[in-house]
Formats: C-alpha cells, structure tokens, sequence
C-alpha cells in the first residue's frame, strides 16, 4: 500500500487534469494556494483536513474520493484459452473476453462466423458496437441494411432483432462491445 500522502496526490492529480483544470485555476476554486496543490500532487506534503476539506469542496467531490487507492488491474487474456459458446448451427462461435462486469458496464465478445453462415440475435438491452477484424459481415437490423468490411464499425441499439451474415468463404472475425448505460 502506498503512503496516503501519496494515494491523496494522485488523486487530486488525475481529478484535476480530468476536469481540464490548471493548478491556478484548481486554486481559485478551492481557496487553496497553488503552491500548496503542486506539493499535495506531488506527495510532497499530506493536507490537513481542513485543507483536504476545501479542496473537496471547491471540486464538488466526497472527502474520501482522495483517499480511494485506485487498484490497477491488468488482465490478459488468451482467445485460444477461452471456451466458445456456439448457437444450435455450431457456425457462430462467441468468446467471451471481458465477461459483464457491473461496475464496468459492458462485456467484450469476439465472434467467428463460419462461411456463408447467418447468426440471429434475439433484441437485448444496451448499445451494441461491431467492429469487423478480418472478412465482411452483412448486418440487418429491422428494415436496415449495412455491409461491413475488415475495419469497419456500427453502433446501435439492440431493441430489435439483428442477423449477422458472412457473405464470404472464409470466417469473419468480429469484436463485439455491449455497453449497459443503466
């Protein structure tokens, strides 16, 4: 674990630049001289709380927002490792690499469509993102039409069935993101 001085720093830091504030300006909202802010930032000095205090306030965050250690995962993962789950066709081939995650609020999926082969989705929740790595993917949504090459994309809602088609012979790879924005 990292000394709280430093935890408070980052914190402000990483706040700080996600909001496009200058130090000056970090100032003027907080009452907190700049000087003082560099030093904070740099772990260099740990606030009192009255300091800490005006800084949460002037940044409309929780005292303890400073406080949070931020864990910094890194998961690899190997699509070869991963089980497929494959429809009753057995031609569409889902890997689930980044199962759904409530804090994240999305899943990562990468799908193969064996040739000249059709997938149906059923509607679903969320917003849906297809991103073609390699092949064509012919996509029907409702009355809608699209044809993607190795490269493209779309986005949309998944409120209404959607059928994937590999109008090629060879397998399409696809990545698919559904993000769950409730």
């Amino acid at each position: 674990m990292q000394p709280l001085a430093n935890i408070i720093g980052q914190n402000l830091e990483k706040l700080r630049k996600k909001r496009g504030l200058s130090l000056d300006k970090t100032a003027e909202l907080t009452g907190v001289s700049k000087g003082m802010l560099a030093s904070i930032e740099k772990g260099k000095t740990n606030p009192t709380v009255s300091t800490l205090w005006k800084i949460a306030m002037g940044l409309q965050v929780s005292f303890s927002y400073f406080m949070a250690e931020s864990k910094t995962e890194i998961k690899k993962v190997k699509l070869k490792e991963l089980k497929a789950f494959t429809d009753d066709s057995d031609h569409y081939h889902l890997f689930s690499l980044f199962p759904f995650h409530p804090g994240k609020k999305f899943e990562i999926y990468t799908i193969r469509l064996d040739a000249y082969a059709s997938h149906v989705s059923e509607q679903h929740a969320g917003e849906e993102y297809i991103l073609v790595g390699d092949g064509e993917l012919l996509i029907e949504i409702g009355e809608n039409h699209y044809k993607l090459e190795t490269g493209d994309g779309l986005q949309f809602s998944p409120n209404q069935q959607h059928i994937y088609t590999n109008p090629l012979n060879k397998t399409v790879t696809i990545f698919n993101v559904i993000y769950y924005p409730e």
